[in-house]
């Protein structure tokens, strides 16, 4: 997810971040309806945002007039399990039910081999003991409190995204091709991983190398038929795919995604780039899924492997993915020319409805004569329960969730105010992990660096 991107300079965006006048400045084109179309959300669409921001005195997290945050967990502060200091770079993140009114947060950790405070080995939960990334898992009582905080699985590799299962687990995406031997590595890189949050040790750390062996950021399954969707962000051209995975054992459940499946790339006849396509509305019939010739990428990396003379469909910066409705929705995070994308855009929301075989362009970012600064940039995303969408930022400037309203308004719900930088240089993390409780009164989400985990409560149904 994050590419560590910094600018030396105070740009138009910091300028606005501090006048607190950023919400409006993000072009956006498209219509939200068809993203809610047929969901619980478009009983109750929200019209506007929630007004402007207001400094937190504290310095943490600038929120609208009426919300107020807690922080669950911090970088460095000692997990309650005593297995050792939480880790750094806070990632995707998924709130799942327990009982008793609990909820079990699970959160990535996207940790290289440089990373500042690795996951904690632990014995049963560890993929490869090189390995700094992972994840971590918060249980929270009815009331919000955080009841417990442990490892889920560590020795893995720059653990990005991923997305929850309807059987209640969540995949874990290792956004890396490295092989053993590459970085001190031990074993090769570059899968998915099951994790249950409510007992790590059931699921153990065990790569699901039948879905790819790829630079993973995130997955959304489809609960009737079973299918898992990938995204790729790959990070030079050729750019990565969207996949999908077709189970042998498609009724799911934890560790049934161990039995193997087909996984399949996605081609758009005609249509060889996705940033091509500037139109919202356009819509493509007839989607074709193509068989990947070696899933593990034992000799080439799946991008660059032959997919016949139709050749396949390539996009910049795939990154958030997530299940709605009767469709699945994933985000081009960014494409721009001069890295070798066809067009230039801010952002694109997809559309794929597995019915129809159809692949819609839903919004695009950006870019406007306003605003000419490619790092507002969509990436974890997640339905509110006002019917909105909740959007984090990965970019340059000033941090922020966004939310946008089904009549395309883009709003500005939270702004990180932990200035890493200096007064003349700010510098601020990313968010990411952006995900509602099971009830819709909290919103989670985490700041990149320095890490953090928020808890967000307010009227959300205004």
């Amino acid at each position: 997810m994050s590419e560590n991107t910094t600018v030396g300079r105070t740009t138009r965006r910091q300028l606005l971040a501090r006048t607190g006048a950023v919400g409006v400045s993000i072009a956006f084109a498209g219509n939200l309806t068809e993203l809610f179309a047929g969901t619980a959300a478009a009983q109750n669409l929200g019209h506007t945002g929630y007004g402007p921001l207001v400094p937190d005195p504290k310095g943490l997290l600038d929120l609208p007039e009426g919300f107020s945050y807690r922080v669950l967990s911090r970088e460095g502060d000692q997990l309650r399990s005593g297995e050792g200091p939480v880790p750094s770079n806070h990632d995707g993140m998924t709130a799942l039910p327990g009982r008793h009114g609990r909820v079990h947060l699970v959160r990535n950790h996207e940790n290289r081999v440089t990373a500042k405070v690795p996951v904690p080995t632990v014995a049963g939960l560890t993929y490869d003991p090189a390995g700094k990334g992972g994840c971590t898992a918060l249980t929270l009582d009815s009331h919000g409190r955080v009841l417990s905080e442990r490892v889920a699985i560590a020795g893995t590799a720059v653990n990005c995204a991923g997305g929850p299962t309807p059987w209640g687990t969540w995949l874990t995406c290792e956004e890396t091709e490295d092989r053993a031997g590459t970085n001190g590595y031990t074993k090769d890189h570059g899968f998915i991983f099951e994790v249950d949050p409510a007992n790590p040790h059931r699921s153990g750390a065990v790569p699901l190398t039948a879905m790819g062996r790829f630079q993973h950021e995130a997955i959304a399954v489809d609960p009737g038929r079973g299918i898992v969707y990938e995204t790729e962000d790959a990070f030079e051209k050729p750019f990565g795919l969207f996949y999908r995975f077709l189970p042998h054992q498609p009724r799911g459940g934890l560790g049934t995604l161990r039995a193997g499946g087909r996984l399949q790339a996605m081609r758009v006849p005609g249509v060889p780039d996705l940033s091509s396509i500037q139109e919202t509305g356009a819509s493509f019939e007839k989607i074709e899924w193509v068989d990947v010739p070696d899933p593990l990428a034992t000799q080439t990396p799946i991008r660059h492997q032959d997919f016949g003379p139709k050749g396949i469909t390539h996009a910049q910066k795939l990154e958030g993915c997530y299940w709605g409705g009767r469709s699945v929705y994933f985000v081009s995070s960014f494409a721009r020319r001069a890295e070798g994308s066809a067009a230039d855009h801010y952002g694109q929301i997809w559309r794929y409805d597995p019915t129809a075989r159809r692949l819609t362009l839903v919004i695009v970012f950006g870019p406007d004569t306003n605003l000419q600064l490619p790092g507002e940039s969509p990436d974890n995303i997640c339905l509110a329960p006002s019917g909105g969408l909740m959007v984090c930022e990965d970019g340059n400037g000033a941090q922020h969730v966004f939310g946008v309203t089904r009549g395309g308004e883009v709003y500005a719900m939270a702004r990180n105010a932990q200035n890493m930088g200096t007064p003349a240089e700010p510098e601020w993390g990313e968010f990411a992990g952006v995900t509602f409780s099971p009830d819709g009164e909290t919103m989670y989400v985490n700041c990149y660096t320095p890490g953090t985990t928020f808890a967000v409560t307010g009227p959300w149904r205004k």
